[in-house]
């Protein structure tokens, strides 16, 4: 196993991290073996958070007794400082820990990451609980490439995590920035939620870039754990077969595949057309049914209320056909 220090933050994690989503399909028990048995293969870095379900919970459990062998993060979607106190604390009971390695905020809007940085904002509770030793440091998730290069920029971010994979690699020269400003970069999505079934070839792509510090693929079994180990075993350049079989993989996902840049976007009736797709791919592809459709009907739209205007469809860089697709997901999310 390969191990790489995470930024600014200090933290030697293994190359290949361990994305909490999927566990909630599982149990207790099954978690417990699961990281039992990512201890013996080396790898010492988990990620979960606040709205995975039972994630810390499972996890909590899991780690007693192996706790200090692992690099543990997890995230909120809090943002206020009184909610993300709150967050924290039941992070830290849930989890069955006094301390955090790395506590995030999960995916904030650009309105929210205002609110955040403000007066009484979230930010203001991560500061106070990392002086009192509740977390170690501070990071943040994102999905919008304008964010990715507003976060850099501000110095309290120690680590950003974004997807990054085959067909998403709209942040690749962020990522090459957060290295050159000893940024932490965690690459979430690497199979593009699923959408990539050949995940010896995706994990390749992505350890094969030098500047992705971790990679954190969800595992839920003994098989995928192995697996997964064994396509980051290798971190040299891309081979000329390996880069033709990635070209392939670019050519039949390119052209139908939302890859959350947001220039679509604002709808003209306000439909989140990222998180849309986002949402019903995690309902798809991942066997998470229930959670993706309780995220889904958070949103104040859904993919029916589209009007079949355009405007979004000309905006895509990608020439998506929006609207064919938001019409799929209103039939599989049920509105």
């Amino acid at each position: 196993m390969e191990y790489r220090i995470l930024g600014k933050t200090g933290l030697k994690i293994s190359r290949l991290g361990f994305g909490g989503i999927p566990i909630q399909k599982i149990d207790a028990a099954g978690t417990k073996k699961l990281i039992g048995q990512l201890f013996e293969e080396g790898v010492n870095f988990i990620d979960t958070a606040r709205g995975y379900t039972v994630s810390e919970e499972y996890l909590g459990y899991a780690l007693e007794g192996l706790r200090d062998k692992f690099v543990l993060a997890t995230k909120s979607m809090a943002r206020t400082k009184e909610a993300m106190a709150k967050d924290i604390d039941v992070s830290l009971k849930n989890l069955r820990t006094d301390y955090i390695d790395l506590y995030q905020i999960h995916n904030p809007s650009a309105k929210d990451l205002e609110q955040v940085i403000a007066e009484g904002g979230a930010l203001e509770a991560l500061y106070e609980a990392k002086a009192a030793g509740k977390i170690g440091h501070i990071g943040v998730t994102l999905h919008s490439v304008d964010l990715f290069k507003q976060a850099i920029e501000m110095p309290w971010v120690e680590t950003v995590m974004f997807p990054y994979n085959i067909v998403e690699t709209q942040g690749e020269e962020l990522i090459a920035k957060c290295a050159e400003k000893d940024i932490g970069f965690i690459c979430m999505k690497p199979l593009a939620g699923g959408a990539i079934e050949d995940a010896q070839i995706a994990l390749r792509f992505i350890v094969s870039n030098p500047a992705v510090t971790v990679v954190i693929p969800g595992m839920a079994d003994s098989a995928e754990v192995k697996q997964n180990i064994s396509a980051c075993a290798d971190t040299s350049p891309l081979r000329a077969d390996e880069t033709e079989k990635i070209e392939g993989i670019k050519s039949l996902l390119g052209t139908n595949f939302c890859r959350r840049c947001n220039y679509c976007a604002p709808c003209s009736v306000g439909i989140n057309i990222s998180a849309v797709f986002l949402f019903e791919g995690y309902y798809s592809r991942y066997d998470l049914k229930d959670w993706a459709k309780d995220r889904y009907s958070s949103l104040a739209k859904s993919a029916s209320d589209c009007i079949g205007c355009g405007v979004c469809e000309e905006r895509c860089p990608y020439h998506l056909p929006i609207r064919q697709m938001l019409k799929k997901a209103a039939e599989v999310m049920g509105k």
